[in-house]
């Protein structure tokens, strides 16, 4: 018999350097981290895959680690019983054979998997702590609903990706209650998927700021020469786009305007009246970064996340989820996860209905940072324990 808490993990696919394969995968082998090889703490007792195509390598590491992987999600949670029999849920909603909308959202079955996990519990007659992996969903009405679900059933909620968990160059933390007057983050990829990163690579940094976070009045996205012209116009923040661009190293050769074929910036109008923004910079970006002024200071910082071995960002992300299962509070707000969905959402409104800006009163979302920092790397890039060739839970080929 064992006492590790028993974990079920309700995947969209599991293929071979998939956000399943990135997470679920170390809970099942381990993880590498800069201060060490961590063995799991818990237990995954029950695996869903939503579809198996030929790529999956989930089947092979459930039999592998002898996980039974059951064809409901009803019954992965009872994992063998008639009724909930498990202790946390890891919930990964990211990649997989789901069609894109004409607003060009990908239609991930994230609101339906917590729906159905949520009505496991309520007629289990308990709940236990669930993590969901990146945005809550693809539609904000479909977040808040899944936000109001949790409250009601009093589900201890865990969220986001590992981009907070990244390394920063140069270290940059805000204390609590810094006054920060202009913010920006930069970052790369697609609009919907990597754009959500991007916002919640800015708000894990303004959330600091005086009176925390009060939420957002209004986005509007604008893409292609109205970025440059936003430039030119001091609408986007030429200092603060110089520093953070100067703060990473891995990027192209030559003058951004020449690089980036088709920019994207999500202006974002917060409700205690900073305004702050995420430009997407294509082609000459390929990590993100932050900059801030703080009473006329420009302060910037690359986050930077391991791009082979064991994808060590991904470690720290579940080090905090297994922390989180055992406490039941969640490491940082899952607020800000509930908000950025609400940004994301809007910047793809913004953009299908001609650039225009939207409103957002259902933003009203204020909330405070952590004090107590989570479990994230503290130099500037991976060190120690993730460069082992040989580490157990190597999710990417090294790169040399």
């Amino acid at each position: 018999m064992t006492d590790r808490l028993r974990i079920a993990a309700i995947c969209t696919i599991y293929y071979s350097k998939s956000h399943a394969d990135a997470i679920v995968t170390k809970f099942l082998k381990g993880m590498s981290t800069d201060e060490g090889f961590f063995s799991p703490e818990v237990e995954v007792v029950a695996l869903y895959i939503d579809h198996v195509l030929e790529s999956d390598v989930g089947v092979g590491l459930a039999q592998e680690h002898s996980v039974p992987i059951y064809p409901s999600i009803r019954r992965t949670l009872h994992a063998g019983a008639d009724k909930l029999n498990v202790d946390a849920v890891l919930l990964v909603g990211e990649h997989g054979d789901y069609p894109w909308n004409e607003r060009g959202r990908h239609l991930y079955p994230r609101r339906y998997f917590f729906e159905q996990v949520a009505g496991v519990f309520a007629e289990s007659g308990r709940a236990v702590p669930v993590f969901n992996d990146k945005h809550f969903a693809y539609a904000f009405e479909d977040a808040l609903w899944m936000w109001r679900r949790a409250a009601e059933l009093k589900i201890p909620l865990m969220a986001g990706s590992c981009l907070p968990l990244a390394w920063r160059q140069p270290w940059l933390e805000y204390e609590l209650e810094t006054p920060v007057d202009q913010a920006l983050a930069l970052g790369y990829g697609g609009i919907e998927a990597y754009g959500y990163h991007t916002i919640e690579t800015l708000l894990c940094m303004v959330e600091r700021r005086t009176g925390g976070e009060s939420g957002v009045a209004a986005v509007q996205c604008i893409e292609g020469d109205g970025v440059w012209r936003a430039l030119e116009e001091e609408l986007i923040d030429g200092d603060l786009v110089e520093a953070a661009c100067m703060s990473v190293e891995d990027k192209a050769e030559g003058a951004m305007e020449d690089m980036v074929k088709k920019p994207a910036v999500f202006f974002i109008e917060h409700r205690d009246g900073l305004n702050s923004a995420c430009v997407m910079l294509n082609g000459y970006l390929r990590h993100w970064a932050y900059a801030g002024r703080v009473s006329g200071q420009v302060a910037a910082t690359e986050f930077y996340l391991q791009p082979d071995g064991p994808g060590a960002n991904f470690g720290y992300l579940c080090r905090n989820i297994q922390g989180f299962f055992a406490s039941g509070r969640a490491p940082y707000p899952p607020e800000r996860t509930l908000l950025a969905t609400g940004i994301i959402d809007a910047v793809m409104n913004s953009r299908y209905e001609g650039h225009r800006r939207i409103e957002t009163p259902t933003l009203d979302i204020a909330y405070h940072s952590y004090e107590t920092m989570p479990d994230r790397p503290k130099g500037p890039r991976p060190k120690g324990p993730c460069l082992e060739r040989s580490a157990p839970d190597l999710l990417i080929d090294w790169r040399t």
